[in-house]
Order: structure tokens, then sequence, then C-alpha cells
């Protein structure tokens, strides 16, 4: 349930409206339309009184939500969300580049590749420390130690760090090193885990899972919403069907369609979208065409050596030839830098 204010209404009749919202059982979220003061009421209302509410003085208008998806709808928050990481703004007026390998495999390893993306003009370091695999017998990560390494590649370049934290147990630790905690499609319906970020004062980066319907994604993002964080970033990241000449299918659609129905940010992922590295810079491209806020993209120093993802991670030329391309249909002029040579 949404209550509109009157324009220009006092302080103190917002405040004896939330106060009556919170004695009648609710939570209460306020936003701000432009033009009036908006109040999000959350919990059950189905059974509160329209009528009492509208008698409230200041209240302009009360309008029940209709989508399940309450503070993560436009109805809720009409503007667009943008997400702050550091200096970085997900959701702001040009699109945010995220880039770095699949796994933190060494020290060597994730600095080259940390000077290398933001010579071409990343805005934010990804890696894996921990790694979900298919297979028991896969490699897993560095864990604490791939956290401490993209902690100093961090210190190394200025760049702020995105990695995935997998259950509860471990969110303290991961939280602890890294600027922005990302959910990976197999634990985007993890509503345990869920409830925790929505505890913890980080953006969160929430991918689709592997069969998720637009909906249940949004719900997701509501379990954050609604545990307190508001600070929650959509990846779309491809969804399975019947093609097997691509890792997944990049649901592109998704991104006007979401963007439509959400205030939040959303971002796409090509690397796993698609599975191919020869395709990568094309989806991406079609991705911010598309109006996404940004891009995460797997990019590895010798993709052939990767312990992981090789197949579809960019080498540094090739990520730094796709950055220019997007700068340009961005509208943007190139942000490369030279390369840092002295790394090790």
């Amino acid at each position: 349930m949404i209550i509109r204010m009157e324009n220009g209404a006092s302080k103190e009749r917002v405040n004896a409206v939330v106060e009556t919202a919170h004695s009648l059982g609710l939570k209460t979220h306020l936003a701000n339309d432009g033009e009036a003061t908006i109040i999000g009421l959350i919990g059950d209302t189905r059974h509160i009184d329209v009528n009492l509410l509208h008698r409230l003085a200041g209240v302009e208008d009360v309008v029940r939500v209709s989508r399940p998806f309450k503070m993560a709808s436009r109805e809720f928050h009409p503007e667009n969300s943008i997400v702050h990481v550091g200096s970085v703004q997900v959701g702001g007026v040009e699109p945010v580049v995220i880039a770095g390998p699949c796994s933190v495999e060494s020290r060597e390893q994730i600095l080259e590749a940390a000077h290398q993306v933001k010579a071409a003009g990343a805005q934010l370091l990804r890696g894996g420390a921990f790694k979900p695999r298919s297979s028991p017998y896969s490699f897993q990560g560095l864990q604490e130690e791939g956290l401490k390494l993209l902690a100093e590649a961090r210190e190394a370049t200025g760049l702020g760090i995105v990695s995935e934290v997998m259950d509860p147990v471990n969110l303290p630790m991961v939280a602890e090193y890294v600027d922005v905690l990302q959910i990976g499609a197999r634990n985007m319906q993890n509503f345990h885990l869920l409830k925790e970020l929505g505890k913890v004062n980080k953006p969160i980066l929430l991918k689709r899972g592997l069969s998720a319907t637009i909906e249940e994604w949004l719900m997701s993002a509501e379990y954050i919403l609604s545990a307190g964080n508001p600070n929650v970033i959509l990846c779309e990241r491809g969804i399975r069907t019947f093609e097997n000449y691509t890792r997944n299918t990049l649901d592109l659609n998704a991104v006007p369609v979401v963007k439509d129905l959400s205030h939040l940010p959303v971002i796409v992922d090509p690397s796993h979208g698609i599975g191919v590295r020869r395709y990568v810079p094309a989806m991406s491209l079609a991705a911010i065409a598309a109006g996404a806020d940004g891009l995460i993209i797997e990019v590895h120093p010798n993709p052939e050596q990767a312990v992981s993802d090789g197949q579809q991670s960019l080498n540094p030329e090739e990520f730094e030839m796709m950055m220019t391309k997007v700068n340009i249909l961005a509208g943007k002029t190139s942000t490369a830098e030279k390369p840092v040579a002295a790394w090790a």
C-alpha cells in the first residue's frame, strides 16, 4: 500500500501518518517522486481501512500496490535507484563495467587482471574466491586467501571488488573484504541467505536464477529490500533453454521489462549468458542498447590457462576493443589508461 502526501505536506503531518502506520503493525518506507512524499506501507495491509488513512491530515491519496514485489516495484518507488559503490554509481547516467577473472587463482593472476581491466576502463573488479561448481571435483576457489588477494588488488588499483557469497556462515567474512556481495544464480532463492543480506550494509548484486521468471527474480530482491538493505543491483545472466550452441540464452527482453517494473538498476552478464568468448562483445553492446545500467565481464590474462570458465573469458586485448565500442555506444569518450607494467 502507498500513501501519497499532498504537495508541501509538513514534516509533522508526514510523521503523524508514519506513526499511525506503525500503530497498525506496519513498517514504513519514505520516498519522493519529485513533487510529494510517498509513504510505502510494508506488511499485511489486507485488513487496513483505507478510509482511515484517507482521513489523516495531509494525505492526498492511498493506493494498494498491485505487484507482489512491493518495495522493488516502481509503484512503491517511482524514481530510479542509484547504488553507490564508493564513487561508482550503478544506475546513474553512464553504464558501469565490472570485469575480472571467474576465479582468483594466484596473486600474480589477479593483480595482472586488475591492472589490465582498469587500464581498459572498468570501474569495478570481479573475482570469485568461493566457487559453486557443478562437480565436487572442480576447483572450488581459494576462499579467504582469495579474498585477501582481491583486497590487495583493490589497494593496488583503487577498484572496488565484487565477489560471491554462498552461505550465511561465510557472509561476515566475505563482507569484511568485498565492496559488493554477489549472489549467484544457484542461490537466487536461498531465502535464508537473502534475509541475512538484508541486514548487511553492503550493495548486493543479485543474479537471476537458472530458470527463474522475472517475477521470481524480483521477489528474491524483495527479500533483501524488506529485510532492510535498499542497495540491490539486479543481474541478468541468461536462462536455461533448449538451445545448445550457447551456454545459456541471454534474455535481453528482461532489461526493459524489469526497468519498467522496478526502480532497481539492472546489469547484464553476457559471459555466462552466452558462454562463448567470441560472442561476448556483441551481446555486451546489445545489452547497453537495451538499456542496461552496466555489464559484468569475465576477463583473464590468459583464458586458455584459466582454471574455470576460460571458454567465455576475454583476454585483455579483446576486452579493450570491446570497451572502446561500449564507450562509443554509450556516448562516452575513451576512459582507457596506459597499462601499468609492474604489478608483481
